[in-house]
Formats: structure tokens, sequence, C-alpha cells
């Protein structure tokens, strides 16, 4: 299985970089692992939120492919513990599930085309959360699962 990690957005700022990096290369020592950045549209600043949604809405789903298993993280998503991520990475893998794609919107979220093409809506907080910062989060909580599955001391439960 492969755990793909994709943001709507801008390079990484130098107060988070080494932190998204560091986990990166963390986890993937238990699933091959990228992150693919992906540039906002052309004239996004002369667009309204709904249009500008719309657009990287169709960016996105023109990359998936159609096996692959999308998670879309979203604010109105499930919010579930560690443990639960664990266990949900554990049933992917078991089901030999080729990608996972964890996806991060843009600055006014995701399009409701990605939210219902999505397997899986994830909410990290209800608090609004700066996209830099969502990567270095979603990038450690994924290898603290990894530790939890392997029973390693990252965690502690």
């Amino acid at each position: 299985m492969k755990l793909l990690l994709w943001s709507i957005g801008k390079e990484l700022e130098p107060y988070v970089k080494p932190g998204v990096e560091d986990f990166t290369r963390r986890l993937t020592r238990y699933y091959p692992t990228e992150w693919s950045l992906i540039p906002p549209p052309k004239g996004a600043a002369t667009v309204g939120p709904a249009e500008l949604k719309k657009k990287e809405g169709e960016i996105i789903l023109k990359q998936l492919s159609k096996d692959d298993f999308l998670v879309a993280l979203d604010e109105r998503g499930q919010q579930v513990t560690s443990e639960k991520l664990a266990s949900f990475i554990q049933t992917r893998a078991n089901g030999s599930q080729k990608n996972v794609v964890f996806l991060i919107g843009g600055a006014f979220g995701l399009d409701t085309s990605v939210l219902d093409r999505a397997d899986f809506k994830w909410s990290l907080s209800q608090l609004t959360l700066p996209h830099q910062l969502v990567r270095l989060i979603l990038a450690e909580q994924l290898y603290r699962a990894c530790t939890i599955l392997r029973n390693e001391k990252y965690h502690h439960a």
C-alpha cells in the first residue's frame, strides 16, 4: 500500500518544512509515502470561493485513479483517535488497497464533487488550522498510527 499525501497550496514555510520532512521520512519505513503539492488554479485570485473550490475539485478528480481510496480532510468529517487511525490504516492494508490518498483542500475547503467522491471524510480538529500545520499534523499522526500498529514506544497510551 502506498500513502499519497496531497495538498492544495504553496510550498512549505520554513518554520514547518523540517518537521513535515522528518515525519514523512519516518513514515516511509512503514509504507511508501509521497507528497504532491497541487498548485492553485490559474486566476485563483480573481474568482470567488465557490468557483475556486470547483476548479480545484476538477483538478483533483482528474488526478485520482478510480481505485484510489480517498480520505478528504474536512472540518465536517469524522474525528478519530490515534488508535482508530491505526486500525483504519491496517484495514486498508489488509484489504490490499493500492493507494490511499489523504487530501488537504485549499483555503476554502473542498468542493462537494470531491467530498462526494471521498471514501472517508476525516476532521483533525474542530479548530481552524493553518494548512501548513495540517501537513505537519497529518504526517505526524500517520507516523504515530504506524508505530501503534507495530507496538513501538513512540505513542504513550
